[in-house]
């Protein structure tokens, strides 16, 4: 990975568990799987209030996917930064914060981390990688 995605997802860290979303707020596909896609929307969920200034109950989960990124930029590489060429498993979860579109990625384990518009790219398509 490189140093600002390392630095990124440790200062996220850093901030502790997030706590539970409004049940509203996240879609019913999302309310049987247990685990880490779950705690991922939490803490999209969380930056997203923070960063946004709308109330958390009032963000809507537009997105929130299972995923496999192509390389280790989880699918928001920095210009000038080099990857490792790997498929990494992860999250997508995209939320919509009043007129603001938040597009977060995450590997399976770590922090979500907000990838700027224009600079996301997309997953490999579902049935890809077997």
């Amino acid at each position: 990975m490189g140093v600002a995605l390392l630095s990124a997802l440790s200062a996220c860290a850093a901030e502790g568990p997030a706590p539970p979303p409004d049940a509203a707020s996240v879609p019913a596909t999302l309310s049987g799987e247990a685990g880490s896609l779950q705690s991922v929307v939490e803490a999209a969920l969380d930056d997203a209030a923070r960063r946004s200034g709308v109330a958390r109950k009032d963000i809507t989960v537009v997105r929130a996917e299972s995923v496999t990124w192509p390389d280790s930029s989880l699918g928001c590489p920095q210009p000038g930064l080099a990857y490792a060429q790997a498929l990494v498993p992860g999250y997508r979860v995209e939320l919509r914060a009043g007129s603001q579109q938040l597009d977060y990625h995450a590997a399976l384990r770590g922090p979500p981390t907000l990838c700027p518009a224009g600079r996301a790219s997309e997953p490999l398509p579902s049935g890809a990688v077997k």
